[in-house]
């Protein structure tokens, strides 16, 4: 990830021990937002709203018509995994998560026995669903439901070709499997050969456009506030479609978009570095939308700018007579070992030490000051591990891909966002959870390698460009004497790999609490957004990143 180094105040000062130095700078566009969402921080703006309050009514009335819709399906187990589906993909399922947990725990406990009344073995739509639904709440259910789909040759029947429904079901099913799970890694590529050739013209406008959008956006992968604006729409035009979901679904949209408004406008106004502040609050959401987490929301908003201008400092614009300074410098955490340093270095350090003052206040009367101690340690490491890599850089050396591969999955800064991102949470997170992460964390480490390939992959020829230490292609590659096309490719499985040990850490019982695991997944989630299909979409942020924005935070959905 990269923000403009020109953001800092005085960057561009002479002052300082930076006199006389050329600093190479790379080459990134200007902000795309600027001051746009400071207006909605306004009191000005929040008066045109008054209306909200009878919004709010309206979504505690529907959420009781929907609990009854519940109800009304617990013996019905089709129309109950239907229900969920739709209440998870409009977004509004945290409002059931207690209700949704006990249904799928029925279900799973009985599916054997399923095939009967309203619920078909042979319908791979329905079977497809059932096995999506309960392995992503955490359900270990057998892969032996899919052997009604193969022939007596192994194969997947012929006639699930014309099932477009089913095979879509099926598509995101295979991207909750875990290692061993043969028959899913069969399906993925039938699934997706046959959805890409289906005839739009013979299934309904909806269901093309939803395979469409899978088949560039797995569900599994995405984030959910976009994937339910997504979704409202597709469902919108379904002929079938529940008025009372849709309304709760658009009205409640619609109430979180006003509020992550506000938050962001009051990041942005106070926030000494914008450049990238819309962009990284897009993250934020992703990590947690859900209102109860906004004051997390903002903590890891803008610790995440600070580490990435950090990064940039590191990777981009700071010289090696200034790295090994400032490296001591925040190590130190003391306001007097500034002294001395480039004034762009000061005016971010001053940044770091106010940041975390105010963080440690606020823990304080929480009785929550433990959790300081674990995220000034995860910025002084990653401190530690830019400074590293720019050595390596600096001094001309080029690592060994068995070298680089240790650093390169540190200096994602995945460890520092995952610890920071638990910081305001509540009492969900113990010190457990810290100590937990900072162990052999698998869910970290499979984090770690996915974010770090995918973004080698997407930015590597970026990067050299503008002066950086080889990465993980150009690395392979040598070694290997393969194209880039066979190194990526390589690198591509690994990333594949990484996302069954992160399927594992899901099934029950988990190594730790399925909201802590969820918030180290969003992340991930995010970077899947980020660097999927070729591109660097934060430090390119003018195309598809810029389209989520307005969706997430500009354009309301007409009710």
């Amino acid at each position: 990830m990269s923000v403009q180094v020109s953001a800092i105040p005085s960057s561009s000062s002479s002052k300082g021990r930076s006199s006389g130095v050329e600093h190479p700078l790379a080459e990134f566009h200007e902000s795309v937002w600027g001051d746009h969402f400071i207006k909605y921080a306004s009191p000005s703006y929040s008066t045109k709203f008054k209306f909200l309050g009878r919004v709010e009514e309206q979504v505690e009335e529907l959420k009781g018509e929907v609990r009854k819709m519940v109800i009304n399906a617990m013996d019905k187990p089709s129309q109950m995994l239907h229900l969920i589906d739709q209440i998870q993909r409009l977004g509004i399922d945290y409002h059931f998560e207690q209700e949704i947990d006990a249904q799928l725990e029925r279900i799973h406990k009985s599916y054997s026995q399923l095939d009967h009344g309203d619920f078909k073995g042979d319908d791979l739509h329905m079977v497809a669903l059932m096995f999506r639904l309960l392995r992503q709440q955490g359900f270990n259910i057998s892969l032996e439901v899919f052997n009604n789909f193969k022939d007596n040759e192994g194969n997947f029947k012929k006639s699930l070709i014309i099932d477009v429904q089913g095979l879509l079901s099926l598509y995101e099913a295979c991207h909750l499997r875990c290692h061993g799970d043969a028959i899913l890694e069969e399906a993925l590529p039938f699934a997706i050969t046959h959805l890409e050739s289906i005839d739009e013209r013979k299934v309904g406008t909806s269901l093309a456009k939803q395979v469409s959008h899978a088949l560039k956006q797995p569900l599994h992968k995405g984030l959910s506030r976009l994937e339910a604006r997504h979704y409202i729409i597709f469902y919108q035009e379904e002929p079938s479609h529940d008025k009372v979901l849709l309304t709760m679904a658009k009205l409640d949209f619609n109430l979180l978009q006003e509020q992550h408004r506000k938050e962001l406008g009051a990041i942005t106004s106070s926030q000494f570095a914008r450049d990238r502040i819309a962009e990284m609050f897009v993250w934020m959401v992703g990590v947690y939308f859900q209102p109860e987490f906004a004051v997390a929301r903002n903590i890891l908003t803008r610790v995440t700018a600070l580490i990435s201008i950090l990064d940039d400092i590191y990777d981009a614009y700071g010289i090696l007579e200034e790295l090994v300074p400032y490296t001591e410098a925040i190590e130190k955490w003391d306001v007097d070992a500034m002294d001395g340093l480039p004034e762009y270095m000061q005016a971010h350090y001053k940044e770091i030490l106010n940041l975390y003052d105010e963080i440690g206040n606020d823990l304080a009367t929480k009785g929550r000051s433990y959790r300081l101690t674990y995220a000034k340690e995860a910025m002084k490491k990653q401190a530690k591990w830019y400074f590293h890599e720019a050595k390596w850089f600096h001094t001309g050396y080029t690592p060994t891909l068995e070298e680089y591969i240790p650093l390169a999955l540190l200096t994602t800064g995945y460890e520092a966002l995952s610890i920071t991102s638990l910081v305001g949470m509540g009492d969900v997170v113990t010190r457990d959870a810290f100590e937990w992460l900072l162990g052999d964390c698998k869910i970290l480490r499979a984090s770690q390698i996915i974010c770090r390939f995918m973004d080698d992959i997407s930015s590597h020829k970026f990067e050299q460009k503008r002066g950086h230490v080889a990465s993980s292609v150009e690395l392979f590659m040598k070694e290997n004497h393969v194209s880039e096309q066979e190194a990526e490719e390589e690198l591509q499985k690994r990333v594949v790999d990484a996302w069954k040990d992160i399927n594992e850490e899901f099934l029950r019982p988990t190594t730790a609490p399925m909201l802590v695991l969820t918030a180290i997944l969003n992340l991930l989630r995010v970077m899947d957004l980020l660097y999927s299909n070729g591109g660097d979409h934060y430090t390119h942020s003018k195309t598809e990143l810029k389209e989520h924005i307005t969706l997430l935070f500009v354009s309301r959905l007409p009710i």
